[in-house]
C-alpha cells in the first residue's frame, strides 16, 4: 500500500492505493483517517489524480480508475448503490435503501455512507435528506455543497 497526495479546489487529498485500486481517498479534516501509509506513487494512483482533475474542471462523469472499499457486506452494499446515482444527480437516504432492499434502514445507510473510504469516486455527496437538505457529509457541508454544484454546472471553479 502507497499514498500521495493530490491538491484540490476542495483542499488536499490523500490517496491510498494496493497496487490494483483505490482503497481510500481521504479529505484534510477527515472524521475516518485512512491509515497511514509510506508515500509514493503508481498507475492506480496517477490515473484516480488523471481524473480527480478532470472532474473538478466539469469534463469527466464516470470514474474508470478501479476502486476496492472494505467494510461489512451492508456497508459494501451501500456504497455500491451510490455508484449508480449518476452524476448531477441527488438521491435520498431512503432511496438508497430501497436501492439495496432494505426500505427501513435509512438510518444505517447513513452510518454507511459517513464510512464512505473513498468519497468523490463513490459519490456519497449525491444523497441528501428526503426533504432536500443537504446532510453529513466527511468532507464538511461547503464541500458537499462545492461538489453538487459542480455536478449541476453552477460551481465557479477559481
Amino acid at each position: 500500500m502507497i499514498s500521495a497526495t493530490h491538491k484540490s479546489p476542495i483542499g488536499t487529498l490523500t490517496l491510498v492505493s494496493d497496487g490494483k485500486a483505490i482503497v481510500y481517498l481521504e479529505f484534510e479534516n477527515n472524521k475516518y483517517p485512512a491509515p497511514k501509509y509510506p508515500r509514493g506513487t503508481d498507475k492506480i494512483i496517477e490515473q484516480a489524480k488523471k481524473e480527480l482533475d478532470a472532474y473538478f474542471a466539469g469534463k469527466l462523469k464516470d470514474f474508470k480508475v478501479p476502486v476496492r472499499p472494505q467494510g461489512t457486506a451492508f456497508q459494501e452494499a451501500a456504497w455500491k448503490a451510490l455508484t449508480k446515482i449518476p452524476y448531477g444527480v441527488t438521491r435520498s437516504y431512503g432511496d438508497q435503501a430501497r436501492a439495496i432492499g432494505k426500505p427501513k434502514a435509512v438510518r444505517a445507510i447513513g452510518a454507511a455512507n459517513g464510512r464512505n473510504p473513498i468519497p468523490i469516486i463513490i459519490p456519497c455527496h449525491r444523497v441528501i435528506g428526503a426533504n432536500g437538505s443537504l446532510t453529513g457529509f466527511g468532507g464538511g457541508m461547503e464541500t458537499k455543497q462545492f461538489l453538487l454544484e459542480l455536478e449541476q454546472g453552477q460551481q465557479l471553479l477559481r
